[in-house]
């Protein structure tokens, strides 16, 4: 099913206070808070907290001051995934949250649940964003994420490296992709990364590709008690447990960062990763010479598969003592400018309806795989407590990697983490 035939991002209360608290309170939030308030000169100051960093945001934040004068950003970021989604818990538990902020896949039940973020539905910077995205951040009818972009991620790899390994065209299979990666060891060559420290893209996709291999609907019968994880993922973590089974790929990854996995990347100092669009780039600046190319995670039958979603969604506190700044804000970022900018800043893969994505050729065969749906990220699929579920896979394949679990023992703590969860 095509993505656009179905037709990626911060909260800040203002608070009447007497000077005292304001002081102390700068203090202690310094550097950590984005709290709407009375700006300098008589302007409004409006929170907002994302996880891109300052450099992508800048330019829009300026465009938008432009246009509002009496409107003063206050920015703040935390980088994806858990830190950013800590920070903002940490700052709604406080009630120092951003007046507009992002709701991601690991957050979006507890933050629609817990009545932290607005609705809207039917407000009118909405009625560019595209059916699967509203519906990636709705619930019983009502949307409340704002979701500009969608991404699908896969396995980049260095042309050169590959060729010169022999390489005329990349794997379907995985035992081919295993081998490969031998072979590139064989040549003394670091074959691949994917990260441990989040969720691996290359899982995502062959847990997306068994999915639907299994008529697309696991995760709902999990959620309702028909099914269980080991159903869905005992086979694809059997499947890429092989990584480290061979030796294809070391198990130091369970200490590198995204950011360092890019790096050495850049460097040409591994052959392949899993990546997605927002590290073209960044890729493109550190290493403006390499030569890469995208493609989608290989599986058991040959028919490759990628890890995508919708791309995070702008929400606007439910507490926000500036509503229509806030709803000022999200349209600004829903216009033609606001989105063409962005996905100019990042690549983003943008999905509103007036704006056609000018995309690196790079980032081709990203694009045909949202077109065509093959695509699948386990934190949307999951009906509820994302986040509980995300921690709980991220340890155990951390314990995984380092042959201190095995692929059942994974899935059944998934399955226990649901059911002390809540179900």
């Amino acid at each position: 099913m095509s993505l656009f035939r179905l037709s990626p991002p911060r909260l800040s209360l203002a608070r009447k206070r007497s000077s005292a608290i304001l002081a102390a309170a700068a203090v202690a939030l310094a550097g950590l808070t984005g709290c709407g308030s009375g700006g300098g000169g008589g302007k409004t100051t409006l929170g907002f907290f994302s996880w891109d960093n300052e450099t992508t945001m800048k330019p829009l934040i300026d465009a938008f001051e432009k246009q509002h004068p009496a409107v003063e950003i206050e920015f703040s970021n935390a980088p994806p995934v858990a830190e950013y989604i800590s920070t903002l818990q940490t700052r709604l538990g406080s009630g120092t949250g951003a007046d507009v902020f992002l709701i991601a896949a690991e957050n979006k039940t507890n933050l629609i649940e817990g009545r932290f973020v607005k609705d809207l539905t039917g407000k009118p910077f909405m009625a560019n964003v595209s059916t699967f995205n509203s519906a990636t951040y709705a619930k019983d009818g009502k949307t409340y994420g704002m979701s500009l972009s969608s991404w699908a991620g896969g396995i980049l790899y260095n042309d050169d490296l590959l060729a010169k390994a022999g390489v005329t065209e990349f794997p379907t299979t995985w035992d081919a992709f295993i081998a490969l990666c031998q072979k590139l060891k064989a040549s003394g060559v670091t074959p691949f990364y994917d990260t441990a420290t989040a969720m691996p893209l290359t899982l995502a996709a062959l847990v997306g590709h068994e999915n639907a291999a299994k008529g697309g609907d696991v995760d709902a019968r999990i959620f309702a008690g028909g099914a269980t994880f080991g159903e869905l993922w005992n086979g694809p973590l059997t499947t890429w447990n092989k990584l480290f089974t061979s030796g294809a790929m070391s198990k130091d990854v369970v200490g590198l960062t995204g950011a360092q996995i890019v790096d050495e990347f850049a460097g040409g100092r591994v052959a392949m990763i899993a990546a997605g669009p927002w590290d073209v780039p960044n890729l493109k600046q550190k290493a403006p010479n390499l030569k890469m190319t995208f493609a989608g995670v290989p599986t058991p039958d040959g028919k490759p598969f990628w890890a995508g979603a919708a791309s995070p969604g702008y929400a606007i506190n439910a507490k926000t003592e500036h509503p229509k700044e806030a709803e000022a804000f999200l349209t600004y970022l829903s216009s033609k400018d606001a989105v063409t900018l962005y996905n100019r800043q990042t690549a983003a893969m943008t999905t509103t309806s007036d704006v056609k994505p000018q995309l690196d050729p790079v980032l081709e065969p990203n694009f045909a795989a949202l077109e065509e749906g093959r695509f699948y990220l386990p934190q949307i699929a999951w009906e509820r407590n994302q986040d509980a579920l995300n921690t709980e896979a991220v340890a155990q394949i951390q314990l995984l990697v380092q042959g201190q679990a095995q692929p059942a023992a994974v899935a059944a703590a998934l399955d226990d983490r649901l059911k002390s969860a809540g179900g």
